[in-house]
């Protein structure tokens, strides 16, 4: 699966689109790959404010459980409610149909990584 070229990365494996507003986020394909089967997504709460960094979410595969992190600082506008019926949209699409929460973003991030960088990260 390719990797959205303008997507931003924490080396933690979530990614964000800061072009949309506003901005979805989840985990990359590599992150999901790692995990395996994903059987369950702990959602954030919609209106939840978010420090860069914080746990925003939980995934759990067949494997284990992950703690996933916000990208931004911002508030939580919108989660995605069909991981609730059906997770494995997170295998089988991390980047698109498969996105945790949208946030609208507060402040920048400095810490993110760009498709580029995240590439060679986890290469």
């Amino acid at each position: 699966m390719s990797t959205p070229s303008h997507y931003q990365f924490l080396d933690s494996h979530e990614w964000i689109d800061l072009d949309a507003k506003p901005s979805p986020m989840g985990i990359s394909d590599f992150a999901q790959n790692e995990l395996t089967d994903i059987v369950y997504v702990e959602l954030p709460e919609v209106g939840r404010e978010v420090e860069a960094g914080d746990v925003i979410a939980v995934v759990e595969s067949v494997k284990s459980a992950s703690d996933i992190y916000a990208p931004v600082s911002g508030t939580v506008v919108e989660v995605n409610e069909a991981l609730e019926s059906d997770p494995a949209l997170v295998n089988s699409s991390p980047f698109a149909e498969g996105w945790i929460a949208k946030i609208e973003a507060s402040e920048a991030n400095d810490a993110l990584l760009s498709a580029e960088a995240y590439g060679n990260h986890i290469s």
